[in-house]
């Protein structure tokens, strides 16, 4: 199955064409046909008047094409110019032409007057078929020409993840009904699907697609799914398959189509599939520009919307460049973050983001959307690397020995957790992986080559020795244990730090504990009720979190996003604003 969206002015016969061709009232769930070729198409039916415009983007969005409805009687119209424009920012680039009202006008002047209109923009080379919905002329060879359209547009991966967005929904009792087009992937009764941006787990129950029962369907279709103890479900919501994309308040965007970035509002509404989202515009480039949207929505790179401002009834299509941008806080960030988007493509791949990250998890480049490119450096199986970021780094890391070994020759060796905070790795285990001859790790440290002895010559030269005794691996510092056990502690919540007496317990206390804090292996951040103490790393983790929000944000909105108890919260914004990573505004 396929399907296409209706798109024009109001009154020039859509809903009549609809009702035409599928024997059914436009609007229904159920709105198909067969076509000539045996080949099914779908319709989801969109207004035409003055204030339609956010519900035509939200029915066209997740429709890979459109049949596009024009009077003869009438000819173009505002609102036709509207719906092509909201088409054009969508990428919209395949349909059908339909010149209704054949019976009471001459189509061949409309006709030729459209063509003119329609130059220029994606649409321009569709067929075009004069019909009557009164007469029925003209009938025929539209669905001719809907099922060539059809037969040419691509067929989406049913393996892909899936993302259905929901344009109708209504609860009885503990069952919840909803509709929309499900674009790629497939749906199976029993599939559990996770709800945004509620974050609930819902599971399918029974699945309706062109009028009958299915065990499975997939894209493209309109579907009908009946879910159980789903909660509050409304229209925008989208199902997705969990773990499989990025759940997102901030993205960077190119746009693609109408006003230049700078000239943007700088408050807007992001549409998207069927959700319409509140954003707020930060330009960075003539054609890119950052969005913080005031709700999380689950995104792949590449993804494509429409900014709209309702004051100015004016609309810009964006793409999505980066689902996981970098925080913008140094002065020059933005103009710098705006000459690195400058050359990506819309739709940017592997290759593209690991040279930004340098190093991610395979499930990382997943939940972008990203396949891992084939040249990247595979590292435990779990993660991969840029190779030149990976050249990079492991030269740092001989420099680094090095230095230290010369400025500390009693104690050579870099503790593996210094080494991660120096490289900005995220784990530790990488650090272990970047290590190869002439480095070495041992007892915890990463050392250097062991230096040559210095060569003499003459008869001076001393006699070298008949043997020689390895020198011992260094004993663990004495808050090694302490710190291996606080990292359990840790490991399921990082923003909680254990108290006075669990520090006592683990015997990271006095002198103990700032050796281990100048050796990099906790994060230290002082308090008024005493030290909190968390692992190293949280601050920039903390700085992740928080810039997902919609800003600015208070404290109680940061410890919530932490899940951490206000004093930790506070503490936190305080190191980071001390550092020069967040600035305070007046409330």
């Amino acid at each position: 199955m396929q399907v296409v969206t209706t798109a024009g002015h109001g009154g020039h016969g859509k809903s009549a064409l609809v009702r035409a061709l599928t024997g059914t009232e436009p609007g229904e769930p159920g709105a198909w046909t067969e076509l000539p070729s045996g080949r099914r198409v779908a319709f989801v039916d969109v207004p035409g008047d003055e204030r339609s415009v956010p519900a035509m983007l939200a029915g066209a969005a997740p429709a890979p094409a459109v049949l596009l409805a024009v009077a003869a009687d009438e000819g173009w119209m505002a609102q036709t110019r509207e719906h092509l424009d909201a088409l054009g920012a969508l990428g919209v680039r395949s349909g059908v032409l339909a010149v209704t009202k054949a019976d009471a006008a001459d189509p061949k002047l409309a006709l030729r007057l459209i063509r003119e209109r329609l130059s220029g923009t994606a649409l321009r080379g569709v067929e075009a078929v004069a019909v009557s919905a009164v007469t029925g002329a003209g009938m025929d060879e539209l669905a001719a020409a809907l099922d060539r359209l059809t037969g040419r547009l691509p067929v989406p991966d049913p393996a892909a993840p899936v993302r259905l967005w929901v344009d109708r929904a209504f609860t009885a009792g503990r069952q919840t009904v909803v509709t929309g087009t499900l674009g790629a992937g497939t749906i199976a009764v029993g599939d559990e699907l996770l709800l945004m941006p509620a974050g609930e787990h819902v599971r399918v129950r029974t699945i309706g697609c062109a009028g009958e029962p299915r065990e499975s369907v997939g894209g493209v279709s309109r579907v009908v799914l009946t879910l159980r103890d789903a909660g509050r479900v409304g229209a925008g919501m989208a199902l997705v398959t969990p773990g499989a994309w990025t759940h997102t308040t901030s993205v960077d965007v190119r746009t693609r189509f109408g006003e230049a970035s700078g000239r943007l509002a700088r408050r807007l509404t992001l549409h998207v599939g069927s959700a319409a989202v509140p954003v707020r515009l930060r330009p960075l480039g003539p054609d890119t520009a950052r969005l913080t949207l005031n709700t999380r929505l689950a995104l792949h790179l590449g993804d494509t919307g429409v900014l709209r401002d309702p004051e100015r009834r004016s609309i810009a299509g964006v793409s999505v460049l980066d689902v996981r941008p970098p925080t913008l806080v140094r002065r020059g960030a933005g103009a710098a973050r705006a000459r690195e988007l400058a050359s990506w493509p819309d739709r940017p791949d592997g290759t593209i983001v690991l040279r930004r990250h340098g190093v991610l998890r395979r499930s990382e480049l997943s939940l972008m959307g990203c396949a891992p490119p084939p040249e990247a450096v595979a590292l435990n199986g779990e993660w991969v690397a840029d190779p030149a970021h990976w050249r990079s780094l492991f030269d740092r890391l001989a420099e680094e020995t090095s230095r230290h070994a010369a400025a500390s020759p009693r104690a050579p060796g870099i503790p593996l957790e210094t080494v991660r905070l120096r490289l900005g790795l995220p784990a530790r285990q990488l650090v272990t992986a970047l290590v190869r001859p002439p480095l070495r790790v041992a007892a915890g440290r990463v050392y250097g080559p062991v230096p040559a002895p210095a060569e003499e010559s003459g008869p001076a030269a001393a006699p070298p020795p008949t043997a020689v005794a390895a020198t011992p691996p260094p004993p663990p510092p004495p808050w090694a244990d302490g710190v291996r056990r606080l990292q359990a502690d840790l490991a399921e919540a990082p923003f909680e730090p254990p108290t006075a007496e669990r520090l006592e317990e683990l015997g990271l206390t006095g002198e103990v504990l700032a050796g281990a804090e100048r050796a990099g292996a906790v994060l230290r951040i002082a308090d008024d009720d005493g030290d909190i103490v968390l692992l190293p790393g949280a601050d920039r983790e903390a700085l992740r979190v928080l810039s997902g929000l919609p800003q600015p944000f208070t404290p109680a909105q940061a410890g919530d996003a932490l899940a951490a108890g206000r004093r930790v919260a506070v503490a936190l914004l305080r190191h980071l604003d001390r550092l020069g990573l967040t600035e305070r505004r007046p409330s």
